[in-house]
């Protein structure tokens, strides 16, 4: 079975909250195996909420919080409600880093890491070095062990596009122009373009608590769909059969702008996806799954 770590800015949008509920269902349905989550902001809240959410999806897992990442009070809409539902707080749980270079370590069989945020753990995880959990260095644990990554990234209908996950803070461009750089595997990327005007979460029952985080963020008629969007292309395992053609193409962000740039390459392995039907056909598809 495909092991996927997910790394999520939890707490800045809810459509994170779509996209891991469709881990969660897809984990729980055996189609999945979901090791760990890396939360890649960071306030009192982040962790101890997405604890509680999965705990009640029922998908009990290792969660670790970007422990570097300054502490902010602007994430504020959902997490405490979840958060006030647990006993858990924010010093109970781990260094993001440790988390991904854990489940990548002891996973049985190669990873798949989806990135529905910043990538700065990501990042750091790539440049780390050998410790107690692997004397292998992360480029040496990615090379052995990570098959593919899934980033809902960029903005690819245009070059020098600038969209928020690669570019909000200096820490998201540089993070993103080392993972690009570097990162020794497979990428496809999903780009605000895809996301953008497709909503789902909108035929959710209104008793169901993802609806609640909806309502929260101030989405009680749904949310624009790129990060569930990923999730559900990464489950797949397949672009096409998602529903995507793909573009091979040399990538790059600038590390002090973030903008995006790309230079069609069928030798690259860096990919990113262009629609191939109407927006239903993806809307339809989260939906059927989240609700």
């Amino acid at each position: 079975m495909r092991n996927f770590i997910l790394g999520t800015d939890w707490g800045e949008d809810c459509d994170d909250a779509v996209a891991v509920r469709v881990l969660a269902r897809s984990h729980k349905a055996g189609k999945i195996n979901f090791i760990g989550v890396g939360i890649n902001t960071h306030t009192e809240y982040s962790a101890p909420s997405l604890y509680r959410f999965l705990e009640r999806e029922e998908c009990i897992i290792p969660i670790g919080v970007d422990k570097n990442c300054p502490k902010t009070d602007w994430q504020n809409r959902y997490q405490p409600r979840l958060a006030l539902e647990t006993c858990k707080k924010d010093e109970d749980f781990e260094d993001a880093i440790r988390v991904y270079r854990r489940c990548i370590a002891e996973a049985e069989g190669k990873v798949e890491i989806i990135e529905i945020g910043f990538l700065q753990v990501l990042e750091m995880t790539l440049l780390s070095e050998g410790d107690d959990i692997s004397p292998l260095s992360g480029m040496e644990l990615f090379e052995k062990k990570v098959d593919k990554v899934w980033i809902m990234g960029g903005k690819w209908d245009q070059q020098g596009g600038r969209e928020f996950n690669l570019s909000y803070t200096p820490f998201a461009c540089r993070a993103a122009s080392t993972v690009l750089e570097k990162c020794p595997c497979e990428i496809t990327l999903l780009g605000w373009e895809i996301g953008a005007r497709l909503i789902t979460g909108n035929t959710l029952n209104h008793n169901d608590y993802l609806y609640q985080v909806l309502v929260d963020w101030g989405c009680p008629e749904g949310r624009e769909s790129w990060d569930p969007m990923t999730a559900i292309m990464a489950v797949i395992g397949d672009e096409n059969e998602a529903g995507y053609d793909t573009v091979r193409a040399r990538v790059s962000v600038d590390p002090k702008t973030g903008a995006n740039y790309f230079t069609p390459d069928e030798s690259s392995n860096r990919k990113y996806v262009v629609k191939k039907f109407p927006d239903s056909y993806y809307s339809d598809m989260v939906n059927r799954v989240v609700e």
